[in-house]
């Protein structure tokens, strides 16, 4: 049974911490570098890097590989943020230490690669439970398409019937109801405030929450009034982080000299209220 090379000894533990974690999840995906590079546009060598600790993976890699396996990609993205803060200041020092004063997080074990036959049997496996999943929700979907077109079907009819009734009677029919309005979209504004040479936009006095995308909420109307306030358009003011808000955040980071990663966490949340 093969084993994972060790880690260099001098690795920051919360680097150790994430490199760990990805090993885990390519593990636990049945894929080999190669399949994994296919999956996730790197390339082979620049996995092995990653994944031997020599090398610090982009947000965008450490995100495919958490949704590859299972993986809660916001979680994982937190946890790459600390570590790139920790890779950095290794950087400046030479080498990747923990700061004075900062209790280190212990080191997780490193997992054992499955043999050949295990990893093709869990791909296998997987393989199954995609098929299935994928022709229950086929089923599912079917299944809602023959209710709505019955349903029409049936007020189709029954508006002709009741159209019918009238003409014969010759009684004025009154016209049909108008469409519900659709439900309003709650409404957001930026009240900028500056408490303690910190800015505030009166809906969310976080600084450290991790806010990424696909989140919604007043953390995110925060982050985009901030935005807004420091020159980068965000589009609108919806509470909506999709790609727009996304794009305003990995600028804004490069412009403060952060790392570009597009989730908003303490670092980034200390340059937007300063």
């Amino acid at each position: 049974m093969s084993r994972w090379k060790a880690l260099p000894a001098e690795l920051d533990p919360r680097v150790r911490q994430l490199v760990v974690r990805l090993r885990r999840l390519k593990d636990h995906s049945g894929l080999s570098v190669r399949q994994l590079a296919a999956r996730t546009g790197y390339s082979p060598k620049s996995w092995e890097r990653y994944l031997g600790g020599r090398s610090l993976p982009p947000g965008d890699a450490v995100e495919a590989l958490a949704r590859i396996g299972g993986d809660d990609p916001t979680r994982l993205l937190t946890l790459r943020e600390v570590a790139a803060e920790a890779w950095e200041n290794g950087k400046d020092r030479g080498r990747t230490a923990v700061p004075a004063g900062t209790p280190a997080p212990a080191p997780e074990p490193e997992p054992v690669s499955p043999p050949a036959a295990a990893t093709a049997a869990t791909a296998a496996t997987a393989e199954i439970r995609l098929s299935v999943r994928s022709l229950r929700i086929a089923l599912a979907a079917g299944a809602v398409a023959l209710v709505l077109a019955v349903s029409t079907a049936v007020l189709v009819t029954s508006w002709l019937t009741g159209r019918s009734g009238t003409d014969d009677d010759r009684t004025p029919r009154t016209a049909p109801l108008a469409a519900s309005a659709p439900a309003s979209t709650p409404s957001y504004s930026c009240r900028l405030k500056r408490v303690d040479g910190a800015w505030y936009a009166g809906n969310s006095r976080t600084g450290d929450a991790a806010v990424g995308y696909g989140e919604s909420g007043p953390d995110v109307v925060e982050v985009q009034c901030l935005l807004r306030r420091a020159g980068v358009s965000p589009g609108g003011i919806d509470g909506m982080f999709g790609p727009l808000t996304r794009g305003a955040v990995v600028r804004f980071q490069k412009r403060a000299g952060l790392i570009g990663d597009g989730i908003v966490g303490p670092r980034t949340w200390k340059a937007l209220r300063g």
